[in-house]
């Protein structure tokens, strides 16, 4: 199993080992395009694995900061309240970089930049660029997803 993400299509697909698609998800990747230089805000491309699976048995939209729930479930009151906020929703597969100076390591390193496949609000867009880097995905989604692949599961990044 491994999962392919599309920055040009911002799907993310999930495929198993003879390379059948099992499922396509919309997604959205960074807003600033690709590149993996930490501070880019970029999604970084290239070979990943899921180095850490967060948020098992967590309700839909309970909200992580640092990676841990912070006792709150997002809601529309705190969307207006902090509406500038990068909301980190639900589940959290953590990834990591396997091409040493391209995505990992030095100022290249995908885990060291905090870049994920998360949960976001419902009422994020879809289908087109707008995380500071991460894979945005919507809640449900993240959920099936998360409870399909297991620790170490491939990643491929492409910006085609």
């Amino acid at each position: 199993m491994r999962i392919d993400i599309s920055i040009k299509e911002q799907t993310l697909r999930l495929v198993d080992a003879a390379g059948h698609v099992l499922h396509s998800y919309s997604v959205s990747t960074a807003a600033n395009g690709a590149g993996e230089v930490t501070g880019s805000y970029c999604t970084p491309r290239g070979k990943h694995l899921v180095r850490a699976k967060i948020g098992a048995g967590l309700a839909a939209n309970t909200i992580l900061v640092g990676r841990r729930p912070n006792g709150e479930i997002y809601c529309r009151e705190l969307a207006e309240r902090f509406p500038t906020r990068d909301w980190i929703l639900t589940r959290i597969l953590w990834l990591s970089g396997c091409e040493p100076g391209r995505n990992r390591l030095g100022q290249v390193d995908t885990m060291r930049r905090y870049i994920y496949i998360h949960g976001s609000p419902d009422t994020t867009p879809m289908g087109r660029p707008g995380s500071h880097g991460c894979i945005r995905m919507r809640n449900a989604d993240i959920v099936e997803l998360f409870e399909r692949v297991l620790p170490y599961t491939p990643v491929e990044i492409s910006e085609d």
